[in-house]
């Protein structure tokens, strides 16, 4: 199932020929040995409807190294669909999440940190005191952003997996409370490694993520009729955004690159390259062809709930949630039918994360604890 990096594991900011035929990203690099701490850290936690995720790095020439890293499903949006209030049971779990994210902040200094909060916070009526809370029991301090943010700090950590010869990004990120989608300019400057300049031509934020359907009672992306019926619902609100940007033209024309970041897009991935178990190495900055993504969107759903939580890349925690994110994806082929997927392991962190690095002048970014 999808992993953090490994510690001294090397994200670079540059487009470089990637091992394992994945591009822009050295996977498991070393990096030049260093006594520990002596190097400036800095960190992003990442506070979603589903997951809490930490991530620590240390920058490095065209990047940063991995320092420590943390993922705990945690469900924050469970049943905020129905009541439209964050659940106790739920807010437990996230705190007990973010306890052990304090833990590890607090094991070295820390020049810069980052604390950004999503979907289920930016809709539940008890968002704001849940995240006063959070401030009071760990010290940290999670900020709500909006949801083109999100799409601004995916595409940052994404941009170097785009090529030459593209135009255009789609970019979609299939969260648990929302799917966010990012049609983006790309203009290249300089030479080969030159960091491509990307421009957010439009965003937009459907309220439809792998929790939220999963938690639906009428439907069931177990059937077929009710994996279809998701697929159609999806597609509907997809072709709105279609229809302003002229997305399928653009297609039509050439240079557009479809990019996914997501636990459902790296599923599909393990599952098309028959991984024994989930590599993120293997994994991340690989472009698959659509039709083997459409395989393994159907081996996926032949399994049934048993045999997803058996399969290696999949697991007992995240078998309610793979077939949504997969219907969700069917959608997005449907409108968009770009021949290849590009598959990014990396999202909000690792952006949260390169900003910081190349804006620091010294002083702390934002979420600093108390």
């Amino acid at each position: 199932m999808p992993q953090d990096a490994g510690t001294d594991a090397l994200f670079t900011a540059v487009p470089l020929s990637g091992t394992d035929g994945a591009r822009g990203v050295m996977p498991g690099a070393e990096a030049p040995a260093a006594p520990a701490y002596t190097q400036p850290a800095y960190a992003a936690l990442d506070l979603g409807t589903n997951n809490c995720r930490l991530l620590i790095g240390a920058p490095v020439a065209g990047g940063f190294r991995v320092v420590d890293s943390f993922s705990r499903i945690v469900r924050l949006g469970e049943g905020l669909a129905t009541t439209g209030r964050l659940a106790d049971a739920a807010m437990d779990r996230a705190l007990a999440a973010l306890g052990a994210c304090a833990d590890k902040l607090g094991r070295r200094p820390l020049r810069g940190f980052t604390a950004v909060a999503t979907e289920a916070c930016r809709r539940a009526a008890n968002g704001a005191a849940f995240l006063a809370r959070v401030e009071s029991e760990t010290g940290i301090r999670p900020r709500i952003i909006s949801a083109r943010e999100e799409a601004e700090l995916a595409m940052e950590s994404c941009a170097p997996l785009i090529e030459e010869e593209d135009r255009r990004v789609l970019l979609f990120d299939i969260g648990g409370g929302s799917t966010e989608i990012a049609w983006v300019r790309v203009a290249h400057r300089g030479g080969r490694y030159a960091h491509p300049e990307t421009q957010l031509i439009g965003t937009v934020s459907l309220p439809l993520g792998v929790v939220t359907l999963a938690e639906r009672a009428d439907l069931s992306c177990f059937t077929l009729d009710g994996f279809e019926a998701v697929v159609d619902e999806v597609a509907a609100q997809l072709a709105r955004f279609d229809a302003v940007h002229a997305i399928g033209r653009e297609i039509r024309a050439g240079g557009v690159r479809l990019v996914g970041t997501s636990g459902t897009v790296t599923t599909l991935a393990g599952v098309a390259l028959a991984l024994p178990r989930y590599r993120r190495p293997l994994v991340d900055g690989r472009t698959l062809d659509a039709c083997a993504a459409d395989q393994a969107l159907g081996d996926l759903f032949a399994l049934g709930r048993d045999g997803l939580a058996a399969h290696p890349c999949v697991g007992p925690e995240r078998v309610e949630f793979v077939l949504p994110g997969c219907a969700i994806y069917a959608a997005i082929r449907r409108v968009w039918p770009v021949p290849t997927l590009t598959v990014a392991d990396r999202g909000l962190r690792e952006g949260m994360l390169l900003r910081m690095m190349r804006s620091d002048r010294g002083g702390w970014a934002h979420g600093r604890r108390s």
